[in-house]
C-alpha cells in the first residue's frame, strides 16, 4: 500500500495561508494523474489543487478550513483501483432495472385497478349530483360547493347558484361573508432564501472596495467620446487583423493605446503613494478587469506602452481565457500601475469605477449608443461612449485628470494619428 500526500502548493511569494474551497471529488473517489480535485482560495485568486498520482482519495481538510502552504490536504492511495467503482456501477445499474422493472408492475396494477373503478362510477350517470357546465363555473368563481340541485337526478343547474346567491346577498352579516370570501382568495407567492458560503477571494476583494472608499480622496471626473473613427477603422481592418494575427480587433486594444500614450504626458495618473512618497513609472503595467466564475479578475498586461495592437489584443484574449479557466496566476495580478474596466460589455450607460489600489487612477468604458451630436453647426447622429476617470486626488490634481481624459478622447476620435505617431 502506497499513500501520497497531496500539499497546499504555495499560490505566491506574500501568501502564507490559504483556504479550502470546494472539493471536486467526493472521499472515496478514484481519481486519475493531474486530475483537479479540490479548489484553494487566496487572497487574490482562487487556484487548483492536482492529484499528483492516481488512486483513492482520501479528504482530510474539509471546506471553509485554513490551512498553510505545505499543509496535507488529502492523501490518495495509489493501490487503489477503480474496478470496485465499476462493480459497484454494474451493481447500481442492476438494481436500477430491477426498480424500474417493478416499478412498471406497479404502474401497471395501479392503471388496471382505475380502469375497473372507472367502469364502476361510470354505471351511474355522470349528471346526478353533478353542477352542469355553466354552474361549476358560477361555483368556483363564487367559491361554494356542497349545494343541493334541482335538477334530474339533484343535478345543480345555474338557476340554483343564481338562487343561492340570492339568498346569501339578503341574509344578516353577507358582507363578513364576502369579506371572508375574498381574503380567502389571496395568493401569496414563494419566499424561500438561499445562503452560501463567501469566498475568500470575495471577502478579500469587498475589504478593499471599502479601504478605497475610506483611505483615499476618490474623485471621478467624464467626458464623451466620439466613436465614428473607431467604429469605422474597426469595421475596415477586422477582417484582415483576424485574417493576419488570429485575434479579433477589438475595442480594449484601441482604449489601451490611447491611455498608455496619454500616461506618457501625465505620469501622475500612473503613479501611486507609498508611504510619504508618490512613486511614478516610466512603463505602463494596464490592468484589464475580466468578469470571471468566481468574481472580478484583473489581470495585468506588463509594458502595454511598448506593444502593438496585435500583441495587446493577443496578450488581453490569453489573459481572459486564463481567468475564465480560473487559472490565472498571482504574478499576472500583480503589479498594475493602471487599469481600464469595461462596463459596457453589460450595457452600462455610465458608472463611477472605483480605483484598484495601490494605483491611482481607473478609466471606466461605457455602451457606445447613437446620439445626436453638434457637429460644424449641424446636428449629426454619431455612436458615442461616456469615458469616466476615477482618481485619488490626493496623487493627482483636477487638472491633470480632466487634461488626461480629453487626451484619451483625442486619441480615440483621430486613431490614425494615434497609430501613426
Amino acid at each position: 500500500m502506497s499513500v501520497v500526500d497531496i500539499k497546499i502548493p504555495s499560490p505566491g511569494e506574500s501568501i502564507t495561508e490559504v483556504e479550502i474551497g470546494n472539493w471536486l471529488k467526493s472521499d472515496g473517489d478514484y481519481v486519475q494523474v493531474d486530475e483537479t480535485i479540490c479548489e484553494i482560495e487566496s487572497d487574490k485568486a482562487t487556484l487548483p489543487l492536482i492529484a499528483e498520482n492516481s488512486g483513492k482519495l482520501k479528504i482530510i481538510l474539509n471546506e471553509g478550513d485554513i490551512a498553510g502552504v505545505g499543509d496535507v490536504a488529502c492523501t490518495i492511495d495509489t493501490s487503489g483501483t477503480s474496478t470496485g467503482n465499476t462493480k459497484t456501477s454494474n451493481l447500481n445499474a442492476e438494481k436500477s432495472n430491477q426498480d424500474v422493472n417493478s416499478l412498471k408492475k406497479e404502474k401497471s396494477i395501479d392503471l388496471t385497478l382505475s380502469s375497473e373503478s372507472s367502469i364502476s362510477r361510470h354505471e351511474t350517470p355522470y349528471s346526478d349530483g353533478h353542477p352542469s357546465p355553466a354552474a361549476k363555473k358560477m361555483m368556483s368563481e363564487s367559491g361554494l360547493s356542497n349545494l343541493s340541485g334541482s335538477g334530474p337526478g339533484g343535478r345543480v343547474t345555474k338557476n340554483d347558484i343564481q338562487q343561492h346567491l340570492s339568498n346569501v346577498s339578503k341574509s344578516p352579516g353577507s358582507s363578513a361573508v364576502k369579506e371572508k370570501h375574498a381574503d380567502s382568495h389571496v395568493i401569496s407567492g414563494l419566499r424561500n432564501i438561499k445562503r452560501e458560503r463567501m469566498s475568500r477571494l470575495r471577502r478579500k476583494l469587498a475589504e478593499r472596495l471599502v479601504s478605497v472608499k475610506n483611505e483615499t480622496a476618490m474623485l471621478t471626473t467624464f467626458n464623451e467620446v466620439d466613436m465614428s473613427a473607431v467604429v469605422e477603422l474597426r469595421s475596415q481592418n477586422k477582417d484582415s487583423f483576424l485574417k493576419k494575427h488570429n485575434v479579433r480587433l477589438g475595442y480594449m486594444s484601441l482604449f489601451t493605446k490611447a491611455c498608455t500614450e496619454a500616461l506618457e504626458l501625465f505620469p501622475a495618473v500612473n503613479a501611486r503613494i507609498e508611504g510619504n512618497e508618490i512613486v511614478f513609472h516610466d512603463y505602463v503595467d494596464m490592468g484589464i478587469a475580466v468578469s470571471a466564475p468566481k468574481g472580478l479578475m484583473v489581470p495585468v498586461v506588463r509594458n502595454a506602452e511598448s506593444l502593438s495592437l496585435a500583441q495587446i489584443e493577443v496578450e488581453i484574449a490569453r489573459l481572459a481565457q486564463r481567468a475564465r479557466e480560473n487559472i490565472l496566476s498571482i504574478d499576472e495580478m500583480e503589479g498594475g500601475t493602471f487599469s481600464i474596466t469595461n462596463g459596457g460589455v453589460f450595457g452600462s450607460m455610465l458608472s463611477t469605477p472605483i480605483i484598484n489600489p495601490p494605483q491611482s487612477a481607473i478609466l471606466g468604458m461605457h455602451n457606445i449608443v447613437e446620439r445626436p451630436m453638434a457637429v460644424d453647426g449641424k446636428i449629426e447622429i454619431r455612436p458615442v461612449m461616456f469615458v469616466a476617470l476615477s482618481y485619488d486626488h490626493r496623487v493627482i490634481d483636477g487638472q491633470q485628470s480632466v487634461s488626461f481624459l480629453v487626451k484619451v478622447k483625442e486619441n480615440l476620435e483621430n486613431p490614425a494619428r494615434m497609430l501613426l505617431s
